[in-house]
């Protein structure tokens, strides 16, 4: 059994015609299928309009996947944060050859908004926040052929651009002050880890349950293997320093690349894992390979606005269920 993240970079219609979205699809629909998942998880899943409806559908991804091996796989998508249908831009999508037997996007169910004091805003009176994560994360439990449950986590942590203080910023790239920025980067950290932690008490939540279980984190971190949030979701017993909590630590499979082939993103020259597996001991002593596609992968800081690629290569682990 085949699992793997991708996240495909604002995922859209594009609004310079079919032709222009045609083109993304002929190297997005080749990328896809050399994955050969039997459940992808998928971030940056941009929703369309539809006429006469107040709704978005996820019309770009619906004819991407109508030309690869995953035109028939089941779906599960998040919400908005409304909850109220997909979100205009960056859902998450799970893939998968079986139906989920429960699913779930969680926002703020097991962490709430983190009441914040700011330092910076003006006015004063704006001063109190509540940090509130950009996006939710979204679980889903699949049946294998064995009748063993396996628990997915698909997540798109926060980027670490600065999040908006009131008053503080000039447009919606330029800041009027570097303390109003330092501020809104330390928040944007605050996010991200929040976010994090909210998806460790969910796998905490699932080893209450049970113990062994077969649990995959996938998605992009933001984040490399040793940063706050990739800590914060691995628990290693390095960390903890319990080896009684060892069966609840998450294994980071992309340790198990070669080192020149483990990056999923390029920034300025420099490789970053940013995209990962994590899998709980029961699933990672299962895992028989690992890969990342990234032969030609672009210099996101170089590229072109219409270059069709993603920004970050997709990774896929093989297992042996």
């Amino acid at each position: 059994m085949r699992i793997a993240t991708f996240n495909l970079e604002s995922l859209d219609l594009a609004p310079d015609g079919a032709a222009v979205f045609a083109h993304r699809a002929t190297v997005l629909g080749p990328q896809l299928d050399r994955l050969r998942a039997d459940i992808l998880c998928l971030q940056e899943v941009n929703g369309q309009h539809v006429a006469d409806s107040a709704g978005r559908e996820l019309t770009a991804l619906t004819r991407l996947l109508e030309g690869t091996a995953y035109r028939n796989f089941h779906l599960v998508a998040s919400a908005g944060v409304d909850g109220k249908g997909v979100a205009d831009v960056h859902n998450l999508i799970i893939l998968s050859r079986w139906p989920a037997r429960e699913s779930e996007a969680l926002r703020h169910r097991l962490v709430p908004p983190l009441p914040y004091r700011s330092l910076t805003a003006a006015p004063a009176e704006a001063r109190d926040l509540a940090l509130e994560w950009d996006r939710p994360l979204l679980y889903a439990v699949f049946e294998l052929p064995s009748g063993a449950p396996l628990h997915v986590v698909n997540l798109h942590l926060r980027s670490p651009l600065a999040s908006p203080i009131p008053g503080q910023k000039l447009s919606a790239q330029s800041w009027g002050s570097l303390a109003g920025w330092a501020e809104g980067y330390f928040a944007a950290t605050l996010k991200r880890s929040g976010q994090a932690l909210e998806a460790r008490l969910l796998v905490e939540q699932i080893f209450d349950a049970e113990p062994q279980a077969l649990v995959a984190v996938c998605g992009d971190l933001n984040a490399g293997e040793e940063e706050t949030p990739s800590r914060i979701l691995q628990a290693t017993v390095e960390d903890s320093g319990n080896a009684a909590l060892s069966g609840r630590a998450l294994q980071a499979l992309e340790g198990r690349l070669p080192e020149a082939r483990r990056f999923t993103v390029l920034h300025g020259g420099r490789r970053r894992m940013l995209d990962h597996i994590l899998c709980s001991a029961a699933l990672a002593v299962r895992c028989r390979g690992v890969a990342a596609d990234n032969d030609g992968l672009p210099d996101e800081l170089s590229m072109a606005e219409d270059d069709p690629r993603s920004n970050h290569a997709p990774l896929v682990a093989d297992f042996d269920l």
